[in-house]
């Protein structure tokens, strides 16, 4: 069983067309938090993945991404993010049929 573990991605892009750039990447591997935030449950290949995807799109000089491991993807992680106004709710993913 492969082990997955819950993110959170923030970044600040200077340029438009690479800011969506990175956003449609991210769409890819998670959860649209926030202007410029996802959550993803991801596995050791998907962040080594992402993470090179995210070295060939971005600028280093002028843009970052951060990724924060939060623990294992499950139900305990997941009530440990607090959100304070308007409510949010964070689920596993479900199964995939394949």
């Amino acid at each position: 069983m492969r082990s997955v573990s819950c993110y959170i991605v923030t970044y600040d892009i200077s340029d438009p067309k690479r800011w969506r750039q990175v956003f449609k990447l991210l769409q890819g591997y998670g959860e649209h938090v926030q202007l410029s935030v996802f959550r993803c449950d991801l596995d050791p290949l998907q962040v080594a993945r992402l993470t090179n995807a995210l070295r060939a799109l971005i600028h280093h000089r002028e843009d970052q991404v951060i990724l924060l491991r939060l623990g294992p993807s499950n139900e305990h992680t997941l009530r440990e993010i607090t959100v304070i106004g308007k409510p949010r709710e964070f689920s596993l993913p479900g199964p995939v049929v394949v």
